[in-house]
Parts: structure tokens; sequence; C-alpha cells
């Protein structure tokens, strides 16, 4: 078998052009000409004397020999882009640029910090708040920590928790305007972390969706409404991670054993070839070690159960110990770390 490689530009024109599925987005990512990808592309069925992409169509599709030919060489473009990372950043320090939810920044990240920075203190960190799965593909950001599905092409990502949602309130308030079932609601200002879509699932779980609201208030996303509950201001929802600690300090009060899995949840991402840099490994690893070395606090609640809210087609909520924790499922919730502006429904 012959040694000689084919050349290194046909081969990326190569791969580009499979990976977006047309000659014009291959030549826009490689900043090069809508022909010269086509030469390229001809250039390396010649030195193979084998078609490489079925022409016709809006999509090009890749031959049975293109197919064998494309995971080797995506492969050997990730070992390349990884090991310049390596070469470019070898040591665990500089700066390391992470974006965050804004409330898992605020209520979980944040106050755990020391930990990575006294193991690490040669790193310098600049921390952005925000959701926006953009930070991905952008060469002045290196670890995303998103709240998503976790479906970001050509990006490495990997769940790190998945989280249920539950109404928390201050001492204070609840102290002065008691919660003893879910009518009592109506009494309090609703805090929305989304555009109404979490407390109408959380309420037809707990059957409260009839039931006449009082006042509502509607913010970005879940750390203003969580901070509005520190604050005295109303009941929000809150979560197993951002809420846990708050809770566990006894800044805020479960005041119901009602639970409902979030539809999304937590993911660590970031580009492909930026992921073996050791300051990114370091980073990514004290994350989930983190996580993994507090257990998550359980709800305190009077009540002796944890009510699992099942899809609505199935009726009846499934009964578990509370000691057994929160094993969320899918359900039909709406991102609540989103940052787009709220959409107000009308009230039910």
């Amino acid at each position: 078998m012959s040694s000689r490689l084919p050349p290194l530009n046909p081969l990326r024109a190569f791969e580009a052009t499979a990976r977006r599925g047309s000659v014009s987005a291959a030549a826009r990512e490689l900043n090069v000409t809508h022909g010269a990808i086509s030469h390229q592309i001809r250039a390396l069925e010649l030195s193979f004397n084998a078609a490489l992409f079925e022409r016709g169509g809006k999509r090009l599709r890749l031959t049975s020999q293109g197919a064998l030919l494309l995971p080797a060489v995506t492969h050997a473009f990730e070992g390349i882009a990884a090991a310049t990372a390596a070469m470019t950043r070898p040591t665990t320090s500089g700066e390391l640029r992470i974006t965050c939810v804004p409330a898992l920044l605020s209520f979980w990240m944040i106050p755990r910090l020391h930990q990575f920075t006294e193991q690490f203190p040669d790193v310098r960190l600049t921390l952005i708040a925000t959701n926006d799965p953009a930070g991905l593909f952008s060469s002045d950001i290196d670890i995303c920590l998103l709240y998503g599905d976790g479906n970001w092409p050509d990006c490495w990502a990997r769940l790190w928790s998945r989280l249920e949602l539950f109404p928390v309130v201050s001492p204070a308030l609840l102290s002065t305007r008691p919660l003893r079932s879910v009518r009592d609601l109506r009494d309090h200002v609703i805090l929305h972390g989304d555009d109404g879509r979490e407390w109408n699932t959380w309420l037809a779980a707990a059957d409260g969706i009839d039931f006449q609201r009082g006042r509502q208030h509607f913010m970005s996303d879940a750390r203003l409404s969580t901070e509005a509950a520190l604050h005295n201001q109303g009941v929000a929802l809150g979560d197993t991670i951002t809420a846990g600690s708050l809770i566990a300090r006894g800044e805020l009060i479960a005041p119901f054993d009602l639970t409902v899995p979030a539809n999304d949840a937590f993911y660590v991402a970031c580009r492909n070839e930026v992921r073996a840099a050791p300051i990114v490994k370091v980073f990514i690893d004290w994350l989930f070690s983190a996580l993994e070395s507090e257990p998550m606090p359980e709800l305190q609640t009077s009540a002796r159960t944890i009510i699992r809210a099942r899809p609505a087609k199935t009726g009846t909520p499934e009964r578990l110990p509370a000691r057994e924790g929160f094993q969320p499922v899918s359900s039909p919730t709406r991102d609540r770390h989103a940052e787009r502006p709220p959409k107000r429904r009308a009230k039910t």
C-alpha cells in the first residue's frame, strides 16, 4: 500500500463541504471562492480515481467512497487542532474565558469558585453571565456552561446536571402570608423566570391551573426571579441546582413537596479544538468534581413524600420517597434560562 498522502488543502475542502453540505458554505468557512473549493474537490477525486460526492439536488451527498474517507479525515483534523491548542496553551496558567447561565453563575459557581482558584492560582478567569450558545463559536470564549438540549453542532458537549422545578419563597414572606395549600398562591405575587409556561406546568401538576391568580411579574431569566424571591417580592420557581444551597442555608423555603422535571438540562460545552488544552481540561474536570463532591440537598418541606409529575396524558402523579432524590424525565417546560424578552400571556 502506498504511504503517499493526498494534499492537505483538498482534504480540508472535502471535509468542510461534507460537513456543511454545500460548496458555497464550505467556501465561506474557509474564506476562499466557490470555484477554489470545486477545483480542490475535483483534484482530490482525480487523485483517488473515484467520485466523492453525488451531484444533483440542493445538498451534496457523499458516495460510498466519500463516506469511507470522511471519518478518517475528520478525526485527523481534530487531532491536529487538539495538538495545536495544547502547544499554544501548554500549561495551566493564563486566561480562561467562560460563559455561564446567569442563575447558575450567581448561585452555584461563584460561591465555590475559590476551590478552583486556590488549586490553580495562575489561572485568570473572565466570567460572563449568559445562556447564549453563540459563545461556542467565538474565539473569545473557551468554555460554555449552558442550559439546553445539548445539541450544538460541531462542538463538544457533555451533560453536567439535570434539574427539577418547584416553588420557592423567603421565610420572611411566608411568615406574614402563609402557603398552606396551592390555592393560597392567589394571595402572592407569582414571579416568572420565563414566559409563564413553567408555572403553568407546575400548577397543572398541582391541579391548580384553573384558580384565579393575583399579581404576576415576568423576568428575563431565573436569576432575576430567584433574587426577587430572596427580597420578599413573591414566589418564584426554583430548581434543584441553583436554589439548593439557598434552601440549605434557610434563605429560601420550598413550601410544597411537588416538583416537575425541567425540559432541558445543564451542559458543559466548548469547541473541539480547545477541548484538549490543559487549562480548559482542568476547569471542566473541576466543574464535574465540584458537583459530585456536594450531595444535592433534599427539599425541606413538611410532607413525607415527593410527588413526581408525569406528562399530562398519564394522569396520576407517581409518589416516591423523599430520600430517593430527584430523577428528572421529560416535560413540556420551556427554557427558563434563555435571555430573550418574556412573552406575556393572559392570566388563566
